[in-house]
């Protein structure tokens, strides 16, 4: 990915960084709360010279998708929001003119800028994304038509390659580590905490693997409920976590806080309830669910997005093939949807274009009705009104004609002028 140079006033640009740019240690820190994405997009669109503006932020990405503004504007808003400096930033963030934003847009849509190449998850959470900026009125034409396309590219994507196939997946590869810790995980409790997308996938795949008990801990209990339901577990409330932690073997966390919800001496204690038995932990959150200090203890295995990175890349070598396929087809939108941007570009002209003409006409046919209307012959009245219509158009392209032949004569303007009206099939 090529950082771009930051045109003044772009009709388009994308301000983001992710899992290949930035480690989790930033990620997290200009991660945007889903409550408050409303909020921050108002502001966004308020504060800064940004017209239309879209939030993605996700485990691996956060990204500014604007219409109509600049670039340094956005960083700088996107940083002081978090209450970092943009210095801070600059070596992790890029910034992608219309062209590129456009092509990375279909790229993330259809998997293949993921962490875990061909993943579907990414797709509803543009979906998601495109939702909130639609509920804080900030997708104007312009970024609507692109997340739209981008949908319809996915879709081509998938309906036509194979990139979807062989996923590794965060939940495939927490259930591949823990099988390294543990010789079977049916001898094994596992407690999710958290109740989104993310955990409901996850315990999918650790339920094929017949664990000895699964529990749900979540804010909310009756989200944890519904999960406990279908996968024949326990629903728990997240307040009583340091009580019932150290019954557990396993602990997948994803959750949406914004603060830590295991630290290091909670853990210290789980531990010494187990007398010392090895607790595999896996942290899908961003920001961390688990504090980064109980990586460093003993009898504690803690694996983040970013250690999962190696696992999920599985399978990426057998599935290149499809990847060409894919970007062959974005290739091809790319293109179309660029001929809609310059199409678009050009409204303002033809508007003011055919508003000049309209002013000449009216003008020309008031004076044609004065005349009329004093009696003047007709025929005459006709022959002045087309003259006259005739001398108003074509005074700028025959003033601009003369003025070229004087500065040496531009075959440019010549030719444009020809192709303009078909002067050449005369």
């Amino acid at each position: 990915m090529t950082a771009a140079t930051s045109d003044s006033r772009l009709q388009l640009f994308t301000l983001g960084l992710n899992h290949e740019t930035a480690p989790l240690a930033m990620r997290e820190r200009v991660a945007f709360a889903t409550e408050r994405l409303q909020e921050a997009l108002t502001e966004l669109t308020r504060v800064r010279p940004v017209r239309e503006a879209a939030i993605l932020s996700t485990c691996n990405r956060t990204e500014l998708y604007c219409a109509a503004g600049e670039p340094e504007h956005a960083l700088e808003w996107m940083a002081g929001y978090h209450k970092l400096n943009s210095h801070e930033l600059h070596g992790y963030t890029y910034t992608l003119t219309a062209e590129d934003s456009v092509r990375h847009a279909f790229r993330v849509a259809s998997g293949l800028d993921s962490m875990v190449l061909g993943e579907p998850q990414i797709l509803g959470q543009m979906k998601d994304a495109v939702r909130s900026a639609e509920a804080a009125g900030t997708l104007g034409t312009t970024l609507h038509k692109l997340f739209q396309r981008s949908f319809a590219v996915a879709k081509e994507v998938r309906s036509n390659t194979g990139i979807g196939a062989n996923v590794v997946s965060m939940a495939a590869a927490s259930v591949k580590l823990a099988m390294r810790i543990f010789p079977a995980i049916s001898d094994q409790k596992v407690l999710f905490i958290g109740a989104g997308e993310m955990i409901e996938l996850c315990a999918t795949h650790f339920a094929a693997q017949h664990p000895r008990s699964m529990a749900f801990a979540n804010r909310t209990l009756e989200r944890a409920e519904h999960l406990a339901q279908r996968f024949d577990g326990h629903a728990l409330p997240l307040r009583d976590l340091p009580e019932f932690l150290p019954e557990y073997d396993i602990v997948v966390s994803c959750t949406a806080s914004s603060l830590p919800i295991l630290g290091k001496g909670t853990m210290e204690r789980a531990i010494r309830a187990r007398r010392h038995r090895p607790v595999f932990m896996v942290d899908l959150a961003v920001p961390r669910d688990i504090e980064p200090e109980v990586s460093g203890m003993d009898d504690v295995f803690l694996y983040t997005l970013d250690d999962l990175a190696e696992l999920v890349r599985e399978g990426v070598d057998a599935r290149q093939s499809a990847v060409a396929q894919a970007e062959a087809i974005i290739e091809t939108q790319v293109g179309s949807f660029l001929h809609w941007m310059k199409a678009r570009a050009n409204v303002p002209l033809i508007k003011a274009l055919r508003d000049t003409a309209e002013d000449a006409r009216r003008a020309e046919v008031e004076r044609a009705m004065r005349l009329l209307s004093r009696g003047d012959d007709p025929k005459a009245v006709l022959e002045a009104l087309s003259h006259g219509l005739t001398n108003k158009l074509m005074h700028g392209p025959t003033q601009a004609l003369h003025h070229n032949e004087g500065d040496g004569g531009d075959e440019s303007l010549r030719h444009l002028v020809t192709r303009l009206y078909h002067l050449d099939r005369n």
